[in-house]
């Protein structure tokens, strides 16, 4: 599915700001154009352009496609992947280092980037909201139905944006109207939680079934998976558990009622199904950000994960990357050697010219010799090899990212891939995981076929005897480590380790436990404070 969205009255909008500019000569001007609320929304293709306008903007902040967004700072900080310094390369002011070890401070321009993309991404969904809230859709040809269905679908965007800005920071202002008040005041997390609540439950069954034609928008399915994701999260961003309302919307997802992507949702058998590059077809993919190469508008994770240019000619593609992330030893340890999933989500070992016996040679530390990524991080101040550290990495440090795939360049679907926010699968983690709470920690026969449907199918039939989960080998600590290994590279293991109680407390290759609850929350970027006097800095910091 190809979609491009050029807001142009947005451009323009942004343009008009600077026209209290002054300069030496008479700026005086004919207008040729303008274009408002009251002139603009004259059909349905307009009305969509203000709708899909955030997800435009959200590639930048969600899908690990830049360096300084949501994405980054949730795989960043936890257990599975890091941007180690490799030789040369990568140190970056310290700025991975710190993620990696939890020493963030008020100051970092990353984490600074991340606050002013979410919220902008927020006041496009606000600003399209206060537009078509005025509009009379009868007047160009839409329904009264259509309407409120596109009206709950904004509100549930804002709410998704919420979801991840509560995520990140937790005490933050509600905001429902661009630019008012002007400096707005710091809410709690509890009424943040609550705000968001109340926007998924009262739009949620507004929307449309989830169908083809809406791949790339906010469908009930998608809904439904925030609000499952949102009652599980519920005693640690709101203090009071919430696991039956967790089943109960998880149980929506899956009773087959909401649609899918070819009429009913279900687990897809092929472990790349959901990733690669006719993905906008797999019957597991719920919400989905619709890049397209051939519409312009790529998925480019290659920046992140892939190595540098040489590497291009090992999956003969056209991208190269910055050789950053690489997955943690500690990690890569969790999958054991017959799952299929460490099989074919991880590029590791000699690498060799697609479709060939040539090795792919090193650039760097092994310039002109065979690349071979190991599973170590690993060159010691003697240039031996040792324990290793977030400063002691080479251009082979690690097994690297391969969920995703591209296709090679003469395949008719190219880099058509779609970013997966949420898929079938985590609706199955998020209600074992609630039943297994509910009672008091112990598996339940069901959460115990939840988990197994979906690992069952990564593992061979001869070996599926001794994989399969039972009520006793399913614990709360078995849980966590089989949604790390299902859910590696999906931004979603800060949240999870957090849930766990494991952020602070834990212990991973090259970080040690800080102890520190506070540091659950990130703060709130010095340069907002200073230039909003009404945020309140979270505790800790």
């Amino acid at each position: 599915m190809k979609i491009k969205n050029i807001s142009i009255y947005i451009i323009l909008g942004l343009l008009v700001s600077f026209s209290g500019i002054k300069g030496c000569t008479d700026l005086s001007e004919s207008v040729y154009s303008d274009l408002s609320k009251e002139n603009f929304y004259n059909n349905r293709v307009e009305v969509m352009q203000a709708v899909l306008r955030p997800f435009t903007h959200m590639q930048a902040w969600m899908a690990p496609t830049g360096q300084s967004g949501f994405y980054y700072h949730s795989e960043s900080s936890a257990d599975q992947v890091a941007w180690p310094q490799k030789g040369r390369h990568g140190y970056d002011g310290g700025d991975h280092i710190r993620l990696h070890y939890h020493t963030w401070t008020t100051q970092e321009s990353r984490l600074n980037s991340a606050w002013n993309l979410m919220w902008t991404g927020l006041g496009y969904v606000n600003s399209a909201l206060a537009d078509l809230e005025t509009i009379d859709f009868e007047e160009i040809g839409m329904s009264i139905e259509e309407r409120e269905s596109i009206l709950a679908e904004l509100r549930v965007m804002r709410a998704f944006h919420y979801l991840r800005i509560m995520d990140m920071w937790g005490n933050v202002p509600i905001i429902t109207t661009v630019g008012e008040p002007l400096n707005p005041s710091t809410s709690p997390r509890e009424e943040v939680f609550e705000f968001v609540r109340t926007e998924l439950e009262e739009n949620v069954d507004l929307l449309q079934p989830l169908s083809q034609d809406v791949v790339g928008r906010v469908s009930q399915a998608a809904g439904y998976a925030m609000l499952s994701e949102l009652y599980l999260n519920a005693e640690t961003w709101a203090g009071v558990p919430m696991w039956d309302e967790a089943i109960a919307a998880s149980d929506k997802v899956l009773s087959g009622e909401l649609g899918g992507l070819d009429g009913q949702i279900r687990l897809d058998p092929d472990p790349l199904g959901p990733f690669n590059n006719t993905n906008h077809l797999s019957p597991e993919n719920i919400f989905q950000f619709a890049f397209s190469r051939e519409g312009g508008f790529t998925f480019h994770w290659g920046g992140f994960y892939f190595g540098y240019s040489n590497m291009s000619r090992a999956l003969d593609v056209a991208y190269s990357g910055w050789n950053a992330f690489v997955v943690i030893p500690s990690a890569f340890d969790q999958f054991k050697e017959n799952d299929i999933r460490k099989q074919e989500w991880f590029l590791f070992g000699p690498q060799y010219e697609y479709g060939t016996d040539n090795p792919i040679l090193g650039t760097e530390e092994y310039a002109g010799e065979p690349l071979v990524y190991v599973n170590s991080i690993r060159r010691n101040s003697e240039g031996e090899t040792g324990e290793g550290g977030m400063t002691r990495g080479e251009e082979n440090s690690g097994a690297r990212f391969h969920k995703y795939r591209s296709g090679t360049v003469d395949d008719p679907n190219y880099h058509e891939n779609h970013y997966i926010m949420y898929r079938l699968t985590e609706i199955y983690f998020n209600k074992a995981e609630a039943l297994m709470r509910r009672n008091g920690g112990a598996a339940t026969q069901e959460a115990v076929e939840l988990i197994n449907e979906s690992k069952r199918r990564y593992f061979t039939e001869e070996d599926w005897s001794e994989e399969a989960y039972t009520t006793s080998t399913l614990t709360l600590d078995e849980l966590l480590a089989e949604r790390g290994r299902e859910f590696i590279f999906e931004g979603k293991r800060r949240t999870d380790l957090i849930r766990f109680g494991k952020f602070t407390s834990g212990s991973w290759w090259d970080h040690e436990p800080t102890n520190s609850p506070h540091l659950e929350l990130f703060p709130i970027p010095h340069i907002q404070e200073v230039s909003n006097p009404n945020l309140i800095q979270n505790p800790g910091y």
